[in-house]
């Protein structure tokens, strides 16, 4: 087996001056390159270059952000039975579930966070009617990207 923390920097010229106090190698050390067979081997020469985003769009370290307002759901009625079970069908994972009240299947929001504002409820005439969708108008939910390298 051959792993990333078996690759060894070996400086050229003056870099051993230039770079005295950097510890060169991989971020991670457990990554498997390869898997070898008894009496195989690698001969390889590797080249690193540092890039800016000034040489090319590939090296900026550019990242998405994003952010949405936090759903609010409101159930107007009480809905149980199969119609609490479409209900819970009609939104994301998670943000519906069905208690058990008295021995009835209740729908409740439980939540609204999950919600992908799909709508979906609104195409069903019976419970269109039964739901109020909104958000949250003081409450943000931020998405921001890494930008951390990892080899794979």
């Amino acid at each position: 087996m051959v792993y990333s923390g078996d690759i060894k920097w070996l400086p050229i010229g003056n870099q051993t001056d230039v770079f005295a106090g950097a510890k060169i190698g991989p971020v991670h050390g457990d990554i498997l390159l390869a898997q070898l067979r008894p009496g195989q081997e690698l001969d390889i020469v590797m080249h690193c270059i540092k890039g800016i985003g000034k040489d090319h769009a590939k090296f900026s370290p550019v990242a998405t952000a994003s952010y949405r307002l936090l759903p609010e759901i409101t159930i107007l009625q009480t809905i149980e039975g199969e119609q609490a079970e479409s209900l819970k069908r009609c939104f994301s994972p998670g943000v519906i579930e069905i208690q058990n009240v008295n021995g009835r299947k209740v729908a409740k929001v439980v939540n609204s966070r999950l919600d992908t504002c799909s709508r979906e409820v609104l195409r069903h005439d019976d419970l269109k009617n039964l739901v109020k969708l909104g958000r949250v108008r003081d409450h943000f939910i931020f998405l921001v990207e890494s930008t951390r390298v990892h080899l794979s």
